[in-house]
């Protein structure tokens, strides 16, 4: 229905072959599911909003896809169509995928798969294929690998020479990427060591969890510390009364409670959670590279990179660290919620080590602070009873690739 308006970018996703006719074609189909009667085949409704939904999804309107993919969807389960449920679920994984939906886009093609399996053979290399390629966007390389292998065989089975082709074309992507991550791992294996070898020192020196000891440790730190600032292209600051809109922060904060509770991990003394819709939305009505341009003169990329943060229990601390290089030359902690006792003497506060002393950032809801998180120590002090903080922290890389490898950075001191 719109196939021939529909082509792959490089990294393989749907792309409109003509951005306005596509965007034409899905305004036909739309103005015809409108005319529909009422008493219309339910069926003619299903394909038309499937095919609705797909060039939606290609045309980046990933909210407008998936109500009208969950309708097709719906409307398939109903009529007990199950061969339009394997491929419209597909198709709905894909729209979430677009969407950065990771959690959403997993189930999606899980079910469309089991499904595919046990009641239309030969439709599993469909969903190989796309399961395949939300694993390999996932960076599960092997795993991505494996599926697309099968999907190989398969096709090659069928004897279909364009099939063949699309599973080939995905599995040289995945090729690709493998290669890239070897040569990666060897290339970062020196810098994740340096940043390793400088948060073991760090920690052996100072520690946030006992603000008391920094005056006295200091001293000793200062030369070191000012080694590591000479580098930063980015210098700590806490934005403050930032024009953030206060929906799009709420919902983040109910995104992130959700995703702690459901799916949140321990990482070095505090919880982590993947972002999801609330994050996306959000980073796309929020130009996050301006805000970190406006505070730091550094033009960067929009964050390639992105997890929640939470803190919840009296005395969670995250000690003195700093990060490994591909977080990005910038990092922006925004802090969504931060829930306090009214009459606690202190909070817990962000804290970086600088050249100059330790600066502490107490964070409210909307507030964020701006820094280099490769070369600024940094942590967070305990919490006090009846405290709790969720973050979203996000990475950015430099527009202006300066070099930044550790043969040109303070080794670590002895």
């Amino acid at each position: 229905m719109l196939q021939h308006l529909i082509d792959q970018d490089e990294g393989l996703r749907m792309v409109p072959t003509d951005r306005n006719e596509l965007t034409t074609a899905v305004g036909q189909l739309n103005e015809e599911l409108r005319g529909l009667p009422e008493e219309a085949d339910p069926a003619r409704t299903r394909v038309l909003t499937r095919w609705i939904g797909i060039g939606q999804m290609c045309l980046g309107n990933h909210d407008e896809a998936r109500t009208v993919l969950r309708q097709s969807l719906d409307l398939a389960a109903a009529l007990g169509n199950t061969r339009a449920v394997v491929a419209t679920g597909l198709n709905l994984g894909d729209a979430h995928r677009y969407a950065g939906d990771v959690q959403g886009a997993d189930a999606l093609y899980r079910s469309a798969l089991n499904t595919a399996r046990s009641h239309h053979p030969e439709l599993v290399d469909f969903a190989l294929q796309h399961t395949g390629k939300n694993l390999m966007e996932r960076g599960d390389l092997a795993s991505a690998k494996a599926h697309l292998q099968e999907a190989l065989r398969l096709r090659i089975t069928k004897g279909d020479a364009g099939l063949v082709e699309s599973t080939q074309a995905a599995l040289a992507r995945v090729e690709l990427l493998i290669g890239r991550a070897d040569a990666s791992a060897a290339d970062g294996a020196v810098p994740r060591q340096w940043s390793g070898e400088w948060t073991s020192w760090l920690q052996s020196r100072t520690t946030a969890q006992t603000p008391a000891r920094w005056a006295e440790d200091f001293p000793a730190l200062r030369d070191a510390v000012r080694g590591l600032n000479a580098h930063q292209r980015v210098y700590p600051r806490h934005l403050r009364d930032q024009p953030f809109p206060a929906e799009l922060i709420a919902a983040m904060a109910a995104e992130a409670e959700k995703a702690v509770a459901a799916d949140g991990y321990l990482h070095n003394g505090k919880w982590n959670a993947p972002v999801g819709d609330a994050a996306s939305r959000f980073a796309g009505q929020v130009d996050l590279a301006a805000v970190v341009a406006r505070s730091t003169g550094l033009e960067v990329e929009q964050p390639h990179t992105a997890v929640y943060i939470a803190y919840l229990e009296e005395g969670q601390f995250l000690d003195f660290h700093v990060d490994e290089f591909g977080f990005g030359e910038a990092n922006l902690i925004l802090c969504l919620q931060h829930e306090r006792p009214t009459a606690a003497p202190s909070v817990s506060t962000t804290v970086f080590i600088t050249a100059d002393g330790c600066l502490e950032c107490d964070l409210a809801a909307g507030d964020c602070v701006v820094f280099d998180g490769a070369l600024t120590p940094h942590g967070r002090t305990p919490l006090t009873a009846g405290e709790s903080i969720t973050l979203i922290s996000l990475g950015f890389r430099a527009r202006d690739q300066a070099s930044r490898t550790v043969t040109n950075l303070p080794p670590v001191p002895r």
